[in-house]
C-alpha cells in the first residue's frame, strides 16, 4: 500500500509540475515565424508585468491601453441651418440679424463629458451661455444655437466652445 500511495504523489506532482511550465506558453503552430530558442541557462527571465491596477482599468475591465480614450474635441463650425444629427447643412461666418447661428461640435472617444458654448458680441458682451451633458460612445455632433426674433445688432461676434471648462475652439462671425 506505501508503493502506491507513493506512486500516486509522484504522478500527481509530476502532472502539476507538467501543468505549470505549460502556463503562459502560445501555440506557436499558428504562425510561421520559427520559434526562438530558449534563453541560455545563465539569462534571467524578464519580470513579469504588473497587473493593472483599478487605476489603470476600463468600466469594462480591459487594460486602460486597451479602453477608448475619453472624450476630445474634435471640431466647431457655424451655420444657420442644422440636419437632424446636428451637422450644419451650410458652413458660413456671416449672418442676417433675424438669422439662427447653430455652432456645430464635433468630439470622439467615449464617456461623460460637458460641452458649453459662450456667445459674445464685440464689446465682450455676453449674448447667451449654454452647455451640454455627454455621455458619448464614439463620435458625437453636439448644436448650440442662438436667435433673436426681432434681429441680433450688426457687428462682430464670437462663439467659444469648452470641454469640461477648458476653452478647446473659438470662432468669430458677423451680423451684417
Amino acid at each position: 500500500m506505501k508503493m502506491t500511495r507513493q506512486s500516486l504523489i509522484l504522478a500527481a506532482s509530476l502532472t502539476a509540475a507538467l501543468a505549470l511550465s505549460a502556463c503562459g506558453k502560445k501555440d506557436e503552430s499558428a504562425t510561421s515565424v520559427p520559434a526562438t530558442p530558449p534563453p541560455a541557462p545563465a539569462a534571467t527571465a524578464p519580470a513579469a508585468a504588473p497587473a493593472p491596477t483599478p487605476a489603470s482599468t476600463s468600466a469594462n475591465g480591459m487594460p486602460a491601453s486597451d479602453a477608448p480614450v475619453a472624450v476630445t474635441f474634435s471640431s466647431v463650425e457655424l451655420g444657420s441651418t442644422v440636419d437632424a444629427s446636428n451637422k450644419i447643412l451650410a458652413s458660413g461666418t456671416s449672418f442676417a440679424p433675424k438669422d439662427t447661428v447653430y455652432a456645430s461640435v464635433d468630439t470622439s472617444g467615449s464617456g461623460n463629458a460637458t460641452v458649453a458654448a459662450k456667445w459674445s458680441y464685440q464689446d465682450g458682451q455676453t449674448v447667451h451661455e449654454d452647455s451640454k451633458s455627454l455621455a458619448a460612445n464614439g463620435p458625437t455632433t453636439t448644436a448650440f444655437m442662438i436667435s433673436k426674433p426681432d434681429g441680433f445688432p450688426a457687428g462682430n461676434y464670437k462663439v467659444d466652445i469648452s470641454l469640461n471648462g477648458s476653452q478647446v475652439a473659438s470662432k468669430d462671425f458677423s451680423v451684417k
